[in-house]
């Protein structure tokens, strides 16, 4: 025997050595996993678009009259008051008539003129044979029906003898109104409020038509902010919700709140082609942001989240740590003694960082962020 061991001692403990190799691999290992902290605090939900800038009241000034508009000289910042004189215009009241289209006005009234004589003519012949025949109705010698063709003749008389003249007047007016480049009188151009000049739409001198823009006043300390939202999210926003504005150039947020949501959906087309009704909510800014508001002006972009729901004291998790269970409810890992252990969660609401836990954890609890799909209950796990 011990010479048969003596013999197979090196293979024994070769063998021994492969076995031993082969448990050490196989072993399981806890898995690496990062882990954060249940904890309690302030929460906030709200909705949040890009939003633009615009002042409270904004005055389109335009063209008074059709005419000839000498050079606007001033330039986006500058003050103006009420009633400050921008421009001058000189109104065109007609192009100059060349002699082919005067001749043919002309010839065009005579035969209005003719026209008119010639209905007037008609007409007291109908008069005439209207007297006649309510005459000859009252003794009994004509039917009702001829009087009352009668009557009708001298209502297309008289229709045509208005029409005739008015198209002679007409006639007359294209005549007789002053020709040439510089006919009409100056007009003044004022500004209809006090602000600032916004922007600048028309400067240069030339002829322009009635009712074109010609500049912007508004006062660009009076800034409120204009944020598009889905018609789905709009409905669960009203006035007073408060709001944080970011991303408008400041290191702080700029706190605000909700003045009213417009009644009157549109529909805009998204980057990605798809059509959605938008609805806008007037934003006004609260407290000192009011002051540093001033510092944007007309047409700025920014970020606005307004706030739906929002508490100071609640017990969260961070979202990267719920997955959902086979019964569709939400689930966490747990790190309990190097081991993770799965638990369901009832959660309240939820934000872009947080859910608020209303079950099933307790502050300080050690969760699993982002398990893998491969990891399982009471699997071994060590945090990185």
């Amino acid at each position: 025997m011990l010479e048969r061991l003596k013999r197979w001692r090196w293979a024994v403990l070769v063998a021994l050595l492969m076995v031993a190799g082969l448990a050490f691999a196989f072993w399981p290992t806890a898995t690496l996993v990062d882990v954060a902290e249940v904890t309690r605090g302030p929460m906030a939900v709200g909705v949040t678009d890009d939003g633009v800038t615009r002042a409270e009241d904004v005055y389109i000034v335009a063209a008074p009259v059709t005419g000839y508009l000498s050079r606007i000289e001033l330039e986006a910042g500058d003050e103006v008051v009420a009633g400050q004189l921008i421009s001058r215009m000189t109104s065109r009241l007609s192009a100059p008539l060349d002699p082919r289209s005067e001749q043919d006005l002309r010839g065009a009234l005579a035969a209005a003129q003719a026209a008119t004589a010639g209905s007037e003519a008609a007409l007291g012949q109908a008069q005439r044979d209207l007297a006649r025949s309510e005459e000859l109705s009252q003794r009994g010698f004509l039917p009702l029906a001829q009087l009352e063709a009668a009557r009708t003749r001298v209502s297309t008389e008289q229709a045509r003898v208005q029409q005739s003249r008015a198209e002679a007047n007409r006639l007359r007016a294209l005549l007789a109104q002053p020709q040439g480049p510089g006919a009409g009188a100056p007009v003044p151009v004022r500004a209809p409020a006090a602000g600032s000049v916004l922007s600048v739409l028309r400067e240069s001198e030339g002829v322009i038509a009635e009712g074109t823009e010609l500049l912007a006043i508004g006062n660009p300390q009076s800034i409120e902010v204009v944020v598009d939202l889905l018609s789905r999210e709009a409905v669960r926003v009203g006035p007073g919700n408060p709001v944080e504005i970011t991303q408008w150039g400041g290191p702080d947020p700029l706190a605000g709140s909700v003045l009213r949501i417009e009644p009157f959906g549109r529909l805009k087309v998204s980057a990605l082609g798809i059509e959605e009704q938008r609805v806008n909510v007037i934003i006004g800014f609260t407290g000192a942001a009011a002051a540093a508001a001033a510092r944007l002006g007309h047409g700025y972009q920014l970020d606005a989240t307004i706030i739906l729901w929002q508490s100071d004291d609640v017990l969260r998790v961070p979202i990267g740590a719920l997955f959902r269970g086979g019964d569709g409810g939400w689930r966490v890992f747990v790190e309990k003694g190097g081991r993770a252990r799965e638990i369901a969660v009832s959660i309240g609401h939820l934000n872009d960082e947080f859910a608020e836990v209303t079950g099933g954890l307790e502050a300080g609890d050690q969760v699993v962020l982002n398990p893998a799909n491969s990891l399982r209950a009471e699997d071994r796990i060590r945090a990185r």
